[in-house]
């Protein structure tokens, strides 16, 4: 519908990934420990270090998310069209029948028989306006959930590499309210999501 960006800022409260498990070993401290520590001082996202992402930012920049909202949108168009139309067409019939009693061009029995058949019509078309309304919010609930699973799915994946303790998802300043912007791997997150979206995309077109 044309409340696409609203939808997205839905999917992104819906999406909170925090994940990943801090290991600590005991005894000296190694070299690897001290170059991690400094990396720590200068805000630079090591492996066991706590680094964090954009929601907002992932979801509008997200090829599939984008994909997915483009379908849904013009779906929801097309039912909002006919749902529309039927409504108007009806109104045209409500508004001549009126017109006709106001004039006293129909008899009172046939204007009990139109006066109920419409009333018939009103309530069919409220059922199917709801039904068609709540398709529309499936549609969105399914995309939701879609763009949601992708992304948490990827960042798991994305972990398994980086190593990170936690990773973060920031929406408006919560819950990161103030950050070493290094720390932000939103950039390189988006480049592979969308750099794994495709390579899905084109091996499932093949």
């Amino acid at each position: 519908m044309k409340h696409l960006p609203l939808i997205f800022s839905i999917v992104a409260m819906a999406v909170a990934v925090v994940f990943g498990v801090l290991s600590v070993s005991g005894g000296k401290e190694t070299k690897k420990d001290i170059v991690k520590s400094e990396a720590d001082s200068l805000g630079t996202p090591v492996a066991g270090g706590i680094v964090y992402v954009d929601l907002d930012r992932i979801v509008a920049e997200y090829d599939m998310a984008n994909d997915l909202g483009a379908v849904v949108e013009a779906k929801a168009k097309n039912i909002q069209d006919e749902v529309t139309r039927r409504g108007k067409s009806l109104e045209s019939e409500m508004i001549a029948f009126q017109e006709k009693l106001n004039k006293g061009l129909i008899t009172r029995s046939v204007a009990e028989v139109q006066g109920q058949q419409l009333q018939q019509k009103e309530q069919e078309f409220n059922e199917y306006a709801n039904t068609k309304n709540n398709e529309i919010i499936e549609e969105q609930t399914v995309m939701m959930n879609q763009i949601a699973d992708a992304i948490k799915t990827f960042l798991d994946k994305y972990n398994e590499e980086k190593q990170y303790s936690m990773i973060l998802t920031n929406q408006r300043g919560v819950p990161v309210i103030t950050a070493d912007t290094t720390l932000d791997i939103t950039d390189d997150v988006i480049l592979k999501l969308n750099e794994d979206y495709i390579k899905n995309k084109n091996k499932n077109n093949k």
